[in-house]
């Protein structure tokens, strides 16, 4: 028989603990980049008006920055626009993934406290936020799966998947909303083929990766993060049953070859193996719909560029780059130094958040 005790701390744990969570992570932080915009401080208004701001606004804001210094210290973190200090912090085994732990004591317990314990692409075991000797086990056995051999073969694949999508959009007719029937369709199967989900799931793993992908967000509100956890907690159970799937009758796709993957030090655990498959879903799918239709909007808005690859499509694969660098689907990333260590002449603070702006550097004169 269940006791009072027992179903207070149920309640606790599927009701406080997310509410905590959402406020330290998402309200707290949105409320005072909102109160720092207004005061005028640049990385604030980058966090807050990114999404409102035109393309022109926001490369205005990164000449401000910029004009600033290649790295700036405002009230939240350091912040660069700069190519070489992105690339310097990006590089670095002095910086590390994911934000620095605050330093007051009873912050830091409640920030653990509250920590979602099920699969999330940006918390532990995920790839993203582990560093030093599991980061280099971890990735080892991914690499040995994900060789450039191997991707390269899913090239023909991947190629049929686009084409037989476009003459679906060519048979319908009339207008279209491209995100929806192409530029989501298209990576999400391609995700599905590497991870070895068959066609009657993946509109499931769609619906499931499409809410997934916004954990990635920052000031996210209440009714959103309560979406989100819960489809991360079907994806957590889907994936184990997937995965034992896979064990009994593995396929060629690269996450059965994954599910076998040994090296002197083991495999990856039943934990790794979904924060991986969930990071490929979630991280893999929004950025590479965000690449698709930036750079058809491109395109469409500079007819004479897509005329010129009409001509010559030997130019397709730097036009792609291209888009990445004009309009990338990842605006900024951080890092957290992991020591005292100095960076454009600066001493940056153990601890200390760097703000490195991808869709700034990409525009160092």
């Amino acid at each position: 028989m269940t006791t009072t005790a027992e179903l207070v701390s149920g309640v606790v744990t599927n009701r406080v603990k997310p509410l905590v969570r959402w406020g330290l992570t998402h309200a707290v932080p949105s409320r005072v980049l909102k109160d720092g915009a207004d005061k005028g401080d640049l990385q604030a208004r980058l966090a807050v008006e990114a999404q409102t701001l035109s393309p022109e606004e926001i490369v205005e804001l990164f000449s401000q920055i910029r004009a600033q210094g290649p790295l700036v210290r405002s009230k939240f973190s350091y912040v660069s626009v700069d190519h070489a200090v992105v690339k310097e912090v990006l590089s670095s085994t002095q910086f590390r993934t994911g934000f620095p732990g605050d330093d007051r004591p009873a912050i830091s317990r409640l920030v653990q406290w509250a920590r979602r314990e099920g699969l999330h692409p940006v918390e532990p075991p995920s790839m993203l936020v582990t560093d030093g000797d599991d980061h280099t086990r971890y990735r080892k056995l991914v690499s040995r799966v994900f060789t450039a051999r191997a991707v390269e073969g899913l090239r023909e694949r991947t190629e049929a998947i686009a084409a037989d999508l476009l003459d679906e959009l060519a048979a319908r007719g009339g207008p279209v909303d491209l995100v929806a029937a192409y530029c989501e369709k298209l990576p999400v199967a391609v995700i599905s083929e590497i991870l070895g989900v068959p066609e009657s799931e993946r509109a499931n793993v769609l619906r499931m990766g499409g809410h997934a992908a916004a954990s990635l967000d920052l000031g996210i509100d209440w009714s959103t993060l309560r979406t989100v956890d819960g489809a991360l907690d079907e994806l957590d159970e889907w994936l184990g049953k997937h995965f034992d799937h896979l064990r009994a009758n593995p396929g060629d796709d690269l996450f059965s070859t994954l599910l076998h993957a040994t090296d002197d030090e083991g495999r990856l655990s039943e934990r790794e193996l979904k924060a991986t498959a969930g990071l490929v879903l979630a991280a893999g799918f929004e950025t590479t719909v965000n690449l698709l239709s930036n750079a058809i909007r491109l395109l469409v808005e500079h007819p004479e560029q897509l005329a010129g690859l009409r001509a010559d499509p030997s130019g397709w694969g730097n036009a792609v780059d291209e888009a990445l660098r004009y309009d990338p689907p990842v605006l900024l990333t951080g890092r957290s130094a992991a020591e005292n260590t100095e960076v454009a002449g600066q001493r940056v603070g153990e601890g200390s958040m760097t703000t490195l702006v991808l869709a700034g550097a990409n525009r160092d004169p």
